[in-house]
């Protein structure tokens, strides 16, 4: 995991240059990756999706993929979204940004999501068995059902984020 700011700070995940996915902690054994199938590879699959974000099947359940661009992200759980860095000086600058991207957001149509527990972000390429390996993040979410929306912001001339924010439903 890349570090921009102290220890301890926001832990950002990086792509090799595709697609970042959050796949249930279950289900990681079943995700290939870029192994398998020259045409119809996980990975195939999570670079088709269009858009900001969407989901694809993996065993009983459903990945999330954030779509787009390769930024490096991260996660703030006080917000519940997941951070895009797209364009800023610093990692400070970025995050100084994010409360006041939030609230003036014009969100792309949500999607659903149903999870069944921790998940974990990290590189589609890469076999789920062999995430650890890699850059990764794993998010204690609780078990749910989920709404998911994405956006991006650019409060600044210099300054853009993307933002992918889960908001749990009530049962």
């Amino acid at each position: 995991m890349a570090r921009y700011a102290e220890p301890g700070a926001v832990e950002w995940v990086e792509s090799g240059g595709g697609p970042l996915i959050v796949i249930p902690e279950v289900v990681l054994p079943f995700w290939s990756g870029a192994d398998g199938d020259e045409t119809s590879s996980d990975y195939d699959r999570a670079c088709d999706v269009d858009g900001y974000i969407g989901l694809v099947p993996v065993g009983d359940t459903r990945a999330l993929v954030l779509g787009d661009e390769p930024a490096s992200t991260a996660f703030l759980p006080e917000h519940g979204t997941f951070v895009r860095w797209c364009a800023a000086d610093s990692e400070d600058e970025l995050l100084s940004i994010v409360p006041a991207a939030l609230e003036a957001a014009v969100w792309e149509p949500e999607v659903h999501w149903n999870v069944p527990g921790p998940v974990v972000l990290f590189d589609a390429a890469w076999p789920g068995s062999e995430s650890k390996r890699t850059d990764h993040l794993k998010l204690a979410l609780e078990p749910g059902r989920y709404t998911v929306r994405a956006t991006y912001a650019g409060p600044g001339p210099e300054t853009w984020v993307g933002l992918v924010q889960l908001r749990r439903l009530p049962n």
